[in-house]
């Protein structure tokens, strides 16, 4: 939105009425100070926090007496408190950025909340429109979309969905993507701007970035450069994902989703996709090598699962704490990739990860491996690996050190069922 447009509107909802003027009515500060929001056409400050499915403006009727008479009747306005009236709340959702379209949502947001504090203040000093009989339901001015569709649609649930699915895979991609490292000064140079997508200012800033590029296709989110290019299309770093792989179907199911809500596609809350149950994932710099691979191994796609032992119950942990997935190199006899570890959601391991850098202690740990040699996740993108796919398991001790020169080496012809 253009911050001229709503610097002039913040000029007309603030100004004060002329001294010994009479108290404006109800409807007289409704036409001076929400039509004017009603008939923008930016959208208001709600879209700083939603990426679709709501608007100030859905909550306001043409009609002055019938917008009062929806918001209250809806529990969205405190007559005695209009301070505290829901819909003050909702606009002030969202505040205490600084700069940039922060800065433009603040002027918007801060217009927006003196002209419904005024109105909601000069319509409580009215008997007859507190005493209003109830405006019927379906007259009522609400969101076209469910709340549970709102919701799905809000920026921190989208944030979130981005950490699980993309950015937990930053590290496939961050060595020539990261923004401003010498590496991507390079590419940036060469290629342009579009290279610098892993931003310095972390999740949040590159989920934005993301979401107003070029890299992400809403008519076909398939052929969207944020999938194809790790898929080796032209693609200076060569391939880095495999159709089906974890970091393929975290990225597609990310894409697929922010195409599906900024193209409001989701109507009802049986549209939304399921939630994800799994753990919480966190991409890492430690690196896990397979030697000696059989020759029946050779260019097949293979899943590690790494599981770690729990010494109270004496027993190998049911779900795994890390997994890598990648090609096995035929020619080389050799698989190598970083792990992405994984935690129950909100647990201690999970929250302390989040806190901190994502680690895993010294000690011994199982490897079970998991070969697609008859190509099922090509088939099926969202097909998972199963005990058809189980090529066997071995134990093995760790350190984790980080980095692609202090791999831990484990031989693959110690796999066994």
């Amino acid at each position: 939105m253009r911050v001229a447009v709503w610097f002039a509107l913040a000029g007309c909802v603030v100004a004060p009425p002329r001294a010994g003027a009479a108290e404006p009515t109800p409807a007289e500060v409704f036409e001076r100070r929400i039509v004017p929001i009603f008939k923008s056409p930016n959208p208001s400050s709600c879209t700083q926090c939603h990426l679709a499915g709501v608007d100030l403006k859905d909550y306001i009727l043409p009609d002055a007496d019938k917008t009062f008479r929806s918001l209250r009747d809806q529990g969205l306005i405190d007559l005695d408190a209009p301070e505290k009236s829901k819909i003050v709340k909702l606009i002030d959702m969202g505040g205490g950025g600084a700069g940039g379209p922060a800065a433009v949502h603040a002027t918007a947001r801060k217009a927006e909340r003196e002209a419904f504090l005024a109105w909601i203040a000069a319509c409580a000093a009215d008997p007859k429109l507190r005493a209003a009989p109830k405006l019927g339901e379906k007259d009522r001015a609400l969101p076209a979309r469910p709340p549970e569709v709102i919701r799905h649609a809000r920026k921190d649930r989208v944030l979130e969905s981005f950490e699980r699915n993309v950015w937990a895979y930053r590290f496939r991609c961050m060595n020539c993507h990261t923004e401003g490292t010498p590496q991507n000064d390079k590419y940036r140079k060469e290629y342009g701007d579009r290279v610098a997508w892993v931003k310095k200012g972390g999740p949040a800033a590159t989920l934005d970035y993301l979401i107003a590029s070029k890299l992400i296709d809403p008519a076909d989110t398939e052929r969207s450069l944020l999938l194809r290019k790790p898929l080796g299309e032209k693609h200076e770093g060569g391939t880095k994902f495999v159709v089906g792989d974890d970091a393929y179907k975290g990225f597609r199911t990310w894409i697929e989703d922010v195409a599906a809500i900024r193209g409001d596609k989701y109507a009802a809350a049986a549209d939304l996709p399921p939630a994800d149950g799994g753990p919480e994932r966190f991409g890492t710099d430690l690196w896990l090598k397979l030697t000696a691979c059989p020759p029946a191994w050779g260019d097949k796609f293979l899943q590690a699962r790494v599981f770690a032992w729990d010494d109270k119950r004496k027993a190998w942990g049911d779900a795994p704490v890390a997994v890598s997935d990648r090609v096995v190199s035929g020619k080389g006899k050799l698989w190598q990739h970083n792990l992405t570890l994984l935690a129950p959601k909100d647990s201690d391991r999970a929250k302390a990860w989040r806190a901190g850098k994502p680690s895993l202690p010294e000690g011994k740990y199982l490897l079970r491996v998991y070969l697609d040699a008859d190509g099922k996740l090509a088939k099926d993108w969202k097909a998972v690996l199963g005990d058809g796919e189980f090529v066997g398991q071995v134990e093995f001790p760790a350190k984790w050190r980080e980095g692609y020169g202090a791999m831990t080496a484990v031989d693959a012809d110690k796999v066994r069922k």
